[in-house]
């Protein structure tokens, strides 16, 4: 079985991704301001590290790994801290449908997990290719 954790995005990948997006806001090659870029990779690592932290207290169980704080911090920096509900609820609802498919297709084990780093990085790369404000028109908000 393939472990797309690390096979797909590692995480030796993921920080300088982070970095060139912050590089490439501060040298004005993207439209994204470098204060929206710094927030975006703050809110980015914040937004799953709390979520992260708040289900392992409830549970007592790791619901994610660090490597997704890291590249949602990435995509925030590459599109801004106002790209990061769009890319969250996409990548959010596709992991959904695609976890419940496998559940009930028993493509999924008792115990199992589905990974969220390439649902993460599939809406990362819609982003990119047709703009945040386009993944909300098509989600319908």
């Amino acid at each position: 079985m393939i472990d797309w954790d690390t096979t797909f995005l590692p995480d030796d990948m993921t920080l300088p991704l982070l970095w060139a997006g912050l590089l490439a806001s501060s040298m004005q090659w993207t439209a994204v301001p470098l204060s929206a870029s710094v927030w975006g990779a703050i809110a980015g690592y914040l937004s799953l590290w709390l979520v992260y932290w708040g289900f392992k207290l409830l549970t007592g169980r790791e619901g994610m790994g660090y490597g997704d704080f890291k590249l949602l911090a990435a995509l925030g920096a590459w599109f801004g801290w106002q790209a990061l509900v769009p890319i969250i609820l996409m990548s959010s609802v596709i992991g959904a449908v695609i976890g419940i498919v496998l559940k009930f297709s028993n493509g999924l084990r008792e115990g199992g997990y589905v990974p969220f780093g390439p649902f993460l990085a599939g809406a990362g790369f819609t982003a990119m290719l047709f703009g945040p404000q386009t993944i909300l028109r098509v989600i319908g908000l």
